[in-house]
Parts: C-alpha cells; structure tokens; sequence
C-alpha cells in the first residue's frame, strides 16, 4: 500500500510513501517540451508511469485565482482523466485545505495588524511548516505539496483507527474531504405577470 500526493502544474509535484511514512518516490515532473498538447500529454504520461495500482491518491484541486486558468483545467483534467482510464480513485483536496492540514492560513502577525502571505512568502510558510510537522523538506514547493497530499491521503485511509493523534485543523480537512458540504441551489426567480 502506497500514499500518493499530486500537486498539477506545469511542473507537477510527485510523492508516494509507504505505510510507514517513508518517502519512496518524491519528484517534480514536468513532461517534454514548453509547447501544448505535447508538454500535457507527456505530463500526464510521466505521472501515470508512477502511479500503481492500489495507491490511495489524493490530488490538489483546481486553484480558483490562478491566472493561467484554461492551462490549469486542462492539466488537472488531464490527469484526472487518465486515472479514470486507468480505474484509480482519487481524493481531492481544496487549495486553501493542503496548507490548512499544515496550519498555514495565509496571514502572518497579530490580530488587527496582519499581514497577507503571498506568492514565495506563502509557498515558504507551508515549505517551513511542513518541515516542523513531518520533518520534511524538498527544494521544490510542488513536491512539498504534493508531500502534504501524501500525508493527507494516509489519514483517511488510516481516518477510523488513529484519528484523535491529529491536530484539529488536520481533522477539519479530512472531514472536509470525506463529507464535502454541497451548496443548496439557488432557486430561479420568477417573473410576476
């Protein structure tokens, strides 16, 4: 049994670890080439060569503010894809939820004076956090991520017998995974005569 963690970019972050926690495989993936399909296609094709059977993967969702949107969609859905194609079921964790499962909340300072982390202060804020929660520590960001959702995917798999060890910021993500709220929808609004 194996924890994998994907982290969809143009350079993708790649983790997969044993029951243990030991890292086995921890990368950055990035295919061949700078120019689409080729570069998503070989993308997609180098992820799935490391991806086996019976992993329990968790994938990061589609980030909502990103200003490549259309490149986002297409590799996460690429993905996601050949993961169906190949059976393999998959979690997925929010953006905002795999720096959650590492207590970051994208603020930094005291109530009434703080101070929104962004762009490499953020990705170095889960970089550190990461380190001190799991002693784990990579150069790329994508991988960190992807480690987080590595380590997210093995505690729901192991969610029924080791629960209460987590923090509650870790339980809040796993029950947010497992139990996503769905937004009532809206009722249409009719025209009075």
């Amino acid at each position: 049994m194996r924890f994998v963690g994907i982290d969809p970019s143009t350079k993708t972050g790649f983790v997969a670890m044993d029951q243990g926690g030991i890292v086995l495989k921890a990368k950055e993936l990035k295919g061949l080439g700078s120019v689409d399909p080729k570069r998503i296609v070989t993308l997609t094709d180098e992820i799935m060569a490391h991806v086996l059977p019976g992993d329990v993967i968790c994938i990061e969702g589609v980030p909502f503010d990103t200003q490549r949107a259309a490149q986002a969609g297409w590799i996460h859905g690429s993905i996601r894809n050949a993961l169906f194609r190949r059976n393999l079921s998959y979690y997925e964790a929010a953006p905002n939820a795999v720096k959650k499962f590492v207590n970051v909340t994208g603020w930094v300072g005291e109530v009434g004076h703080k101070k929104r982390l962004v762009g490499k202060d953020k990705k170095l804020a889960v970089m550190k956090a990461v380190e001190e929660h799991f002693g784990f520590v990579h150069a790329s960001d994508n991988v960190v991520d992807a480690y987080i959702l590595a380590e997210i995917a093995k505690s729901i798999w192991w969610s029924g017998n080791i629960s209460n060890a987590k923090p509650n910021y870790q339980h809040e993500v796993i029950d947010a995974i497992l139990n996503p709220v769905t937004k009532p929808k809206k009722k249409k609004k009719v025209a009075k005569v």
